[in-house]
C-alpha cells in the first residue's frame, strides 16, 4: 500500500509537471506551452498595473536588503533562507540599489531619458519585467512538481548515457534543456539554479546547463524571424539555430571558461565517478524508477508548497532588481554610445570570408546581441540582402547570452558565472555559430 502511494505520488504530480511545463499548446501566434499561457493571462489580468507593483519589489528588494546589511536582525540571522536572499555581497547590494534607482527614474519618466527611455528602461520595466514577473509565480510555485516527486531521479538515470558523453552533464539536466527549448529559457535558468543550490548539479555542471541550453521560445524564434521579414523560412532558421546550439554545447564544455569552472557541489564536495553508477541487476531504467519512487515517498505537500513559495520571493525580490540594473546599463551603452559597433569591426574580415553581403552592416548587430537579443533583428531588418538577415536572426538567438535577460538572470542566481564568463561565453557561442549558420544560409539563398 505504501509504495502504491509512492507510485501515485511520483507519476501524478511529475505528469502534471510534464504537462505545464513541457507540452507544446497551439495558440494564435504559434506554439507555447501552458505556463506561458498562464502567465499571458495574469499579464492580461493585470495590465498596467504590473509595472508599478514591480517597481515597488525592487524598491523594496533594495530598502530590506539595506536595512539587514546595517542592522542585520536576528530573524534574518535565523534563516538561511532569509539570509541567502538578504545578507548578501556589497557589490550585489549595489546592484540591487541601481536597480531600485533605474525602476523609480524610469517608471516617473525622471532625470535622464537615456535612462528611461522606450529603448533602455522602459524596455526593461514596461515589456520584459511583466513578463518575469508572471512567469515566475507561476514557474516558482509550480516548479517543485518536476523537482520534488521524482522526474528528475526517473530522468537522470534513464538518459545519462546520452547527456553524459555528449554534453559532460548528468541526465537530469535533460529535463531543464526541454523545458528551455519547449518552454522559455528563464524558466530553464530557475530549473538549474534550484537544482544547484540544492546540491543535484555541480558549479561546472549548473554553468554549463545554464549557459549552454537556456534559450529562447519557439513562439519568441516566430517573432524573431518575422522581424526580419522572412517568416516563410522558419522551419531552417528553427533548425539551423538548433544544430548550432548543438554545436556549441558539445565544444564549449570542453574548453574555457566552462572546463576549467570546478566539477564540485556547492558545498564543496566533489563529483564522484560512481554518482551515476546503476547496480548490478537493474537497467539505467528500473533503477531510475526505483529512485523516482523513493524520492516521491519522502515528498511532503506542505514543503513543497513553502518550497513554491520561497522560489516566488527569491526570483522576485532577488533576480528582478539585478535585471533591471544590469539589462538597463547594457542597453544605455547600446543605444547612446558607438561601443558595440566598435566591437563588431573584428568581425567584418570573418564575414567577408564567409561571403556575407553588406559585411559592415551585418558587423554592426553581432556585439549588441549582448546586451538584448532582440536589438540585432531590429537593426538588421533594413539590411538589403535575405541571406544576411537570415544570418542576423538565427545568429542572435544562438549567442544566448544577453543581459537584459537570460545574462542578467544567470547573474542573479546563484549559478557560478561571473560578467566576465558570459562576456567570454557570448564571443565563442558567436565563433562556433557564425560559420554554420552562414554554411546553411547559403543553401537557401
Amino acid at each position: 500500500m505504501r509504495r502504491s502511494r509512492s507510485l501515485l505520488r511520483f507519476v501524478l504530480p511529475s505528469a502534471i509537471g510534464i504537462l505545464l511545463f513541457m507540452t507544446p499548446v497551439p495558440m494564435e501566434d504559434g506554439m507555447t506551452i501552458p505556463i506561458a499561457v498562464l502567465s499571458s493571462w495574469l499579464q492580461d489580468a493585470l495590465g498596467d498595473a504590473i509595472p508599478s507593483i514591480v517597481m515597488v519589489l525592487i524598491v523594496l528588494s533594495a530598502l530590506l536588503t539595506l536595512v539587514v546589511k546595517l542592522v542585520r536582525p536576528a530573524f534574518v540571522r535565523h534563516s538561511a533562507f532569509l539570509t541567502a536572499l538578504f545578507d548578501i555581497s556589497p557589490f550585489w547590494l549595489i546592484v540591487r540599489l541601481a536597480g531600485a534607482v533605474f525602476a523609480v527614474l524610469t517608471y516617473f519618466r525622471l532625470g535622464s531619458q537615456a535612462i528611461w527611455s522606450d529603448a533602455t528602461g522602459g524596455t526593461l520595466l514596461f515589456s520584459l519585467l511583466p513578463v518575469l514577473f508572471a512567469v515566475f509565480l507561476f514557474a516558482g510555485i509550480l516548479l517543485p512538481l518536476l523537482l520534488n516527486f521524482g522526474l528528475l531521479e526517473f530522468v537522470g538515470y534513464s538518459l545519462t548515457k546520452v547527456m553524459r558523453p555528449l554534453f559532460l552533464l548528468p541526465g537530469r539536466s535533460s529535463v531543464d534543456a526541454l523545458a528551455s527549448w519547449l518552454g522559455d529559457g528563464t524558466i530553464g535558468v530557475l530549473l538549474t539554479s534550484k537544482q544547484y543550490e540544492e546540491g543535484f548539479y555541480t558549479k561546472k555542471e549548473a554553468a554549463i546547463i545554464g549557459t549552454m541550453f537556456s534559450v529562447v521560445s519557439i513562439t519568441f524564434c516566430l517573432v524573431v524571424i518575422g522581424q526580419v521579414g522572412l517568416d516563410q523560412y522558419f522551419v531552417p532558421f528553427y533548425l539551423t539555430v538548433v544544430l548550432a546550439g548543438i554545436a556549441c554545447a558539445i565544444i564549449m564544455p570542453r574548453i574555457p571558461p566552462l572546463s576549467r569552472k570546478p566539477d564540485t557541489f556547492v558545498d564543496g564536495t566533489p563529483r564522484r565517478a560512481d554518482d551515476e553508477s546503476i547496480p548490478s541487476g537493474y537497467t539505467s531504467l528500473s533503477y531510475g524508477y526505483e529512485q523516482a519512487v523513493k524520492r516521491a515517498g519522502q515528498s511532503k505537500l506542505s514543503e513543497t508548497a513553502i518550497d513554491g513559495v520561497k522560489n516566488v520571493l527569491d526570483m522576485w525580490l532577488g533576480v528582478i532588481p539585478i535585471v533591471m540594473a544590469i539589462g538597463t546599463t547594457a542597453l544605455v551603452i547600446a543605444e547612446s554610445t558607438p561601443v558595440f559597433q566598435w566591437l563588431g569591426l573584428p568581425f567584418i574580415p570573418l564575414l567577408e570570408l564567409l561571403n556575407i553581403p553588406f559585411a559592415k552592416e551585418a558587423s554592426e548587430t553581432i556585439m549588441i546581441g549582448f546586451a538584448d537579443m532582440f536589438l540585432p533583428a531590429i537593426l538588421g531588418e533594413s539590411i538589403q540582402s535575405e541571406l544576411t538577415r537570415f544570418v542576423v536572426a538565427a545568429l542572435s538567438v544562438s549567442q544566448l547570452i544577453y543581459m537584459s535577460e537570460v545574462g542578467g538572470l544567470l547573474l542573479g542566481t546563484k549559478i557560478p558565472v561571473s560578467f566576465k564568463d558570459l562576456f567570454l561565453i557570448f564571443i565563442i557561442r558567436t565563433l562556433i555559430s557564425l560559420p554554420i549558420i552562414a554554411g546553411i544560409a547559403h543553401l537557401y539563398f
